[in-house]
């Protein structure tokens, strides 16, 4: 994965727009994670993420380009460095997130991983004053205002800039899984929605958002983001905010989908699953036998079955509508993906991805926990145990 290289976009008269891609050793990994603050006491949203990582950077000047903003004052990012393992990586994101964990408790608040939070009103939520938050909120109305929700983003270093979007349309078929193992957001704004992952059906409202198109060439890619900002659509290729992306300037794909999730052996496993699904896929794009893709509408199906079902989904499987249940598709996937795994150095963080799943996702143990009434006492109660599970994770040495 290159070490951030800035964007450089030029606009000729061809219709494209050229946008270089800083090509990263092969399967190199870095993680991104988003948590919320939160009140120890009532759970509530504390919007004191900025007074945090200020406070954590300036003991900590190292760790500047570990720790981001994001759209909502609550809310506060961290990302590691550039790795070859995925333990490695956790290794990285657990120290960092401990760090924050401490200063947030000056603040007399405690930190949250869940894809949306279970009660708070998204339209109440205070967001960080910027210019480009600012577009998108005046872009979006309503639903940029509802973007309360937290997310795990896996980078995966790609050599070629030709190989990123046939890796990408082969990563669209797994999406469902990806989702399945992560989805933790059953709750919104009080209410059970039905949906393992709520935060999967606000995202995909952003006009930006959603399952990339089927583009086979960088090329076509350039002349995509050329026609988008000719039209206004967007100002700069971060504000396109597909599920799985080209992130150009770190010479990486880009895995979106996941929700947030309670624990560190679940961003370990949701990172071995992206890491060990890249390269495979780069590895059948170098022999020309990657998978025949599935069609527009049955990738669009399968990630509202998974959103909708998590791991109880069925999915679509091939281009002639075989359906298979979603764990028995994960199994198969991640005995696949063993060799890989195995070389990459994640094979047991691999196969959690399945034990999570079929013991139960976030989103299973969430209902599990509240029971059929979703009450204003039993959410807060839900709130703490979210935030008992993440740091008796962090404390966790193994």
């Amino acid at each position: 994965m290159s070490q951030g290289i800035g964007i450089r976009a030029i606009i000729p008269h061809n219709r494209s727009v050229e946008i270089p891609f800083s090509r990263s050793e092969r399967s190199t990994l870095g993680i991104e994670w988003e948590l919320a603050l939160v009140d120890p006491v009532t759970g509530v949203l504390v919007p004191a993420g900025h007074r945090v990582l200020e406070e954590v950077e300036a003991e900590h000047p190292e760790l500047s380009a570990r720790l981001s903003k994001e759209l909502l004052l609550n809310t506060v990012e961290v990302s590691t460095g550039v790795h070859h393992r995925v333990d490695e990586a956790v290794a990285e994101l657990r120290d960092i997130v401990q760090l924050v964990r401490s200063t947030a408790q000056t603040h007399r608040t405690r930190l949250l991983s869940s894809g949306t939070h279970p009660f708070a009103s998204s339209r109440r939520e205070p967001f960080t004053q910027s210019e480009r938050y600012s577009r998108l909120i005046d872009r979006t109305q309503w639903w940029g205002r509802s973007m309360l929700i937290y997310g795990i983003h896996v980078h995966v270093g790609v050599p070629s800039a030709q190989a990123v979007f046939p890796i990408i349309q082969g990563v669209l078929r797994y999406l469902p899984q990806l989702l399945a193992v992560s989805a933790s957001s059953p709750y919104w704004e009080g209410e059970d929605t039905g949906y393992a992952s709520q935060r999967t059906m606000l995202f995909q409202q952003l006009p930006t958002a959603g399952l990339p198109y089927g583009f086979q060439t960088w090329t076509e890619f350039e002349s995509f983001l050329h026609d988008q900002e000719a039209v206004g659509a967007l100002e700069s290729p971060t504000e396109n905010r597909w599920d799985v992306r080209p992130a150009p300037h770190f010479g990486t794909v880009e895995l979106r989908i996941c929700d947030a999730v309670p624990t560190v052996r679940e961003v370990a496993a949701i990172a071995a699953l992206s890491q060990s699904l890249v390269d495979a896929l780069y590895q059948r794009h170098l022999d020309g036998t990657l998978p025949e893709p599935l069609s527009p509408w049955q990738l669009r199906e399968n990630k509202w079955r998974a959103a909708r079902f998590g791991a109880d989904a069925e999915v679509i499987t091939s281009r002639d509508n075989a359906v298979t249940p979603l764990l028995t598709s994960l199994d198969r996937l991640v005995d696949e993906l063993a060799a890989t795994a195995e070389r990459l150095g994640c094979l047991n963080e691999l196969y959690d991805a399945s034990n999570i799943a079929h013991s139960g996702a976030s989103a299973a143990r969430q209902r599990a926990f509240v029971g059929t009434d979703p009450t204003p006492e039993r959410l807060s109660a839900l709130v703490q145990k979210l935030s008992d599970e993440l740091e008796a994770s962090l404390d966790d040495s193994r």
